[in-house]
């Protein structure tokens, strides 16, 4: 398993959804061994995690068994003497319905220098790009001092379970002093991502038959005056939460409203209601501030209405919150990867800020300065056939390669 293409293509043919990730994890563990790396294995406290705000409270709703992450080490020089960082990607992948693909989703496909299939983008490429780039290192002449760490963390996309278990307690006996995550970037240096917040609305009606809609109370109508509300607000925020690294995006923070259950049956006034938000999170706000704006939000239209006084609604906290993070573009592994791209001219080099939520943010609590840059576009992420270009591949082989040799060499 010599080529990074080769290695990208058998990792996609784990079906390693939320869970799921044993059979590629122990793979991942043979080959860092095979490859020369010293190899360290973590699994997940759900305890530990429930006490994180990010996390769900209750232990239970943690899925942890069978499911370890991995790190393999490779030590350069004198590794006491240098610096240690960490080149991290996720082995898990979102479910595939395999009734919107062209092929199956976890049978590797080629076409050309394209790969298609689950995780392609998303970030399996990454994370072979990241062994393949300390591979580089160990085979060239470089004269460096410290610790490569290529990680292969599990539950990424249900929260970053194996990344938060790693950055709560250092699974290595040395400190880690940077890290790059390797998610599809389109080899461009990402510095901040948004955060998420994600609630669910219950509101109670009262059901009536459909041909005397008057005896009822249709729960619809609260809704759109819910839904208003939160449009009106997230325009506001729109207009007065600004970052530099995130005008260019149409909405910079998305409120969306992603799932909505009402009523039973058809000829009845729909009597209850189930709505599930996600609420984008900007750098530097938090989590718990975004959410006290919408609770008062609602607070207010429950005060405009006799109805919900008497009948309140619940918006409660679901699933895995994400914290945004930010790391100063002016921090060495960023100005290192920013200095590789523009010596080998491929990419854009200006840092930029995303929408979505990675494990980033799990590191940078850490006290961990941690970029994104990887290859393949988000664009492909979760979405049928997804693709990537191996050729992108191999150059964040060559750049990272370099932009890691250069991040030692400032320890001396």
């Amino acid at each position: 398993m010599d080529d990074v293409r080769e290695f990208a293509a058998a990792l996609v043919e784990f079906e390693s959804t939320n869970g799921e990730e044993a059979a590629v994890s122990a793979w991942l563990s043979d080959r860092l061994d095979e490859f020369g790396f010293e190899v360290y294995e973590w699994t997940v406290d759900a305890d530990r995690l429930a006490d994180q705000p990010s996390f769900p409270d209750d232990p239970a709703d943690i899925r942890v068994a069978d499911r370890p992450s991995v790190g393999g080490v490779l030590e350069f020089g004198d590794p006491e003497a240098g610096t240690n960082i960490v080149l991290n990607g996720h082995l898990d992948v979102v479910p595939a319905d395999e009734g919107q693909w062209s092929s199956p989703p976890f049978a590797a496909r080629w076409d050309g220098d394209e790969l298609t299939g689950r995780g392609a983008a998303d970030m399996k490429s990454g994370l072979a790009g990241c062994v393949f780039a300390a591979r580089r290192l160990a085979d060239s002449d470089f004269d460096l001092d410290g610790r490569v760490v290529v990680e292969g963390v599990v539950g990424e996309e249900a929260g970053g379970v194996g990344a938060a278990a790693a950055a709560l307690d250092n699974p290595y006996p040395f400190d880690r002093d940077a890290a790059i995550v390797a998610e599809p970037t389109e080899l461009a240096p990402v510095v901040a991502c948004e955060g998420s917040l994600m609630k669910r609305l219950e509101l109670t009606g009262r059901g009536a038959h459909a041909a005397t809609p008057w005896r009822g109370e249709n729960v619809l109508d609260q809704f759109d005056e819910v839904r208003s509300a939160f449009e009106d607000l997230a325009a506001e925020r729109e207009s007065r939460v600004t970052h530099p690294l995130y005008e260019e995006f149409p909405t910079k923070w998305p409120v969306v409203c992603g799932t909505v259950e009402a009523g039973e049956w058809a000829s009845t006034v729909p009597a209850s209601l189930t709505a599930e938000w996600r609420i984008g999170v900007a750098p530097g706000e938090t989590v718990a501030e975004v959410e006290r704006a919408f609770d008062a939000a609602l607070a207010d239209v429950v005060a405009d209405s006799e109805w919900l006084r008497e009948h309140a609604p619940t918006f409660e906290r679901f699933s895995v919150q994400f914290e945004p993070s930010e790391v100063d573009p002016d921090e060495p592994v960023v100005r290192s990867v920013v200095d590789a791209l523009r010596e080998h001219g491929v990419g854009d080099p200006e840092p930029r800020g995303v929408t979505y939520g990675t494990d980033a943010r799990h590191y940078v609590d850490a006290g961990i300065p941690t970029v994104l840059f990887g290859p393949g576009s988000i664009e492909q992420a979760h979405f049928p056939d997804e693709t990537i270009d191996a050729t992108e591949v191999e150059t964040f082989v060559d750049v990272a390669a370099d932009a890691v040799a250069s991040f030692l060499r400032q320890s001396r």
